[in-house]
């Protein structure tokens, strides 16, 4: 199933990407001459691997009627010695009292497929030019 995403630039710093009916704003923080309304795209980039995460959990948990009120999912990035580039990724799904240990390695098995992360461990191609 091929996706097109249309980009447009509304002012200032902000640049919005639309994808079926969705648009999806970003913009830049103040100190880089933004205004600060919306995420950073590579703030986006982080959260769509962690909500990967949620989601595939979440399906999980609702396949078995697992109550999911207090689970919580956390991702930590931490920096190279650069400060620049995240070198590793950590999710910790804090599961709520009462989840079945049975489950504990499968749930994170299932996290494990998510398909953002996938992509990031098999990337595309990239092909950018001007038209």
């Amino acid at each position: 199933m091929d996706k097109s995403i249309e980009v447009s630039f509304p002012g200032g710093k902000k640049v919005d990407g639309k994808i079926e009916n969705m648009i999806i704003k970003t913009d830049q923080p103040i100190k880089d001459g933004g205004e600060g309304t919306a995420p950073e795209p590579f703030q986006l980039f982080l959260m769509s691997i962690a909500t990967c995460a949620g989601i595939y959990a979440l399906d999980f948990c609702q396949a078995r009627e697992i109550e999911t009120k207090d689970m919580t999912l956390t991702m930590n990035c931490e920096l190279d010695s650069s400060g620049r580039i995240y070198q590793k990724l950590s999710i910790d799904l804090k599961v709520p009292a009462g989840f079945p240990e049975k489950y504990k390695k499968a749930i994170v098995r299932t996290m494990d497929l998510c398909s953002v992360k996938k992509h990031i461990i098999n990337p595309p191609e990239f092909e950018i030019k001007t038209s």
